[in-house]
């Protein structure tokens, strides 16, 4: 029964889905605090460019998701310096860090002697459960079967869920997404809270970005991200601001991603570029139904200051 083609694939989605949960549920932080970041593909190619290499040095996937979401947060304060103090528009800077974040991962994976498309990772994750769990029947392979990360992920979205949802620290960051001039009456800084929630935005694409290349692929190929951080951007969208969603639409999206493999082995055939469109679809066809609800509409709609610049001067 666990080795049917089924259950093998909605296994291999949670592995490919926990990248885009992790970059997904950071840009989710993000524009909860009412910055729209769209350099998510480009941030989680810099981080994890950086995040691999260190997974080359040093036989620690800590270290490197470490080293990876800390190099996702610096390219992430660009902008937020950016859209939060010039104010710019938030569209515009997100897509020159894609750019940037793009031509740095190009720099650092061939730009020397002992370039990065040839080196691997000193170690490889094994699963936190033994033999006698991962075989259990249906559980085993889906539950069982993973390593720490992919159980750090599901922990990071309940504490993300009760940290937003729960607590007057979540509560002071919703209030800036939605009505920051409101917010900055009554005590809160929008300007620290901002590049706050930015920043975390960009940890999390850095260690998406790392887990990607250091142990799903492990390997550094340009562009191995492949349009994951766009899927992870349109995660959050489909998911309605809530992390729980988001837990399921990255594992959506990660079937559909390893959709084409599985037709492969049940010997159809369908373009490529259909297969990676389907996420964004998806996300389209969830818009036109919650659209359709004014109350869902209401409850999944967008934080009202999205991408929206404030200034205390002019409010």
């Amino acid at each position: 029964m666990n080795d049917s083609v089924l259950l093998l694939s909605l296994a291999s989605a949670i592995v490919i889905g926990t990248p885009i949960l992790l970059a997904g549920l950071g840009e989710m932080m993000t524009e909860h605090s009412g910055v729209m970041n769209l350099g998510v593909e480009g941030m989680m190619l810099g981080g994890g460019v950086v995040g691999f290499w260190m997974s080359t040095q040093h036989p620690s996937m800590a270290l490197a998701l470490a080293v990876g979401g800390g190099v996702g947060a610096l390219f992430a304060l660009i902008h937020a310096y950016l859209a939060v103090t010039l104010r710019v528009n938030q569209i515009v800077s997100g897509l020159a860090l894609v750019i940037t974040g793009t031509g740095f991962a190009g720099f650092v994976g061939s730009s020397n002697d002992s370039a990065l498309i040839y080196a691997r990772p000193q170690s490889s994750l094994e699963p936190v459960f033994g033999e006698g769990m991962q075989e259990l029947p249906l559980v085993g392979p889906l539950v069982f079967g993973h390593d720490w990360v992919v159980y750090l992920s599901w922990l990071l979205v309940a504490a993300a869920a009760f940290w937003l949802f729960r607590t007057r620290a979540g509560l002071a960051v919703r209030a800036v997404g939605e009505d920051p001039a409101t917010a900055d009456t009554v005590g809160i800084s929008v300007g620290v809270t901002r590049y706050v929630y930015t920043m975390i935005g960009g940890a999390g694409a850095g260690m998406g970005g790392t887990y990607l290349m250091a142990e799903i692929f492990a390997t550094y190929q340009h562009g191995i991200t492949a349009g994951l951080g766009w899927i992870a951007f349109a995660l959050v969208t489909f998911a309605g601001w809530r992390p729980w969603r988001a837990l399921v639409a990255a594992y959506v999206f990660g079937a559909l991603r390893n959709l084409g493999f599985t037709l492969q082995i049940l010997g159809a055939s369908v373009p490529s570029d259909v297969l990676n469109a389907l996420p964004f679809v998806l996300t389209i066809v969830a818009l036109i139904i919650i659209s359709a609800r004014p109350a869902a509409a209401r409850k999944y709609s967008a934080p009202s200051a999205l991408a929206v610049p404030y200034s205390r001067e002019i409010r």
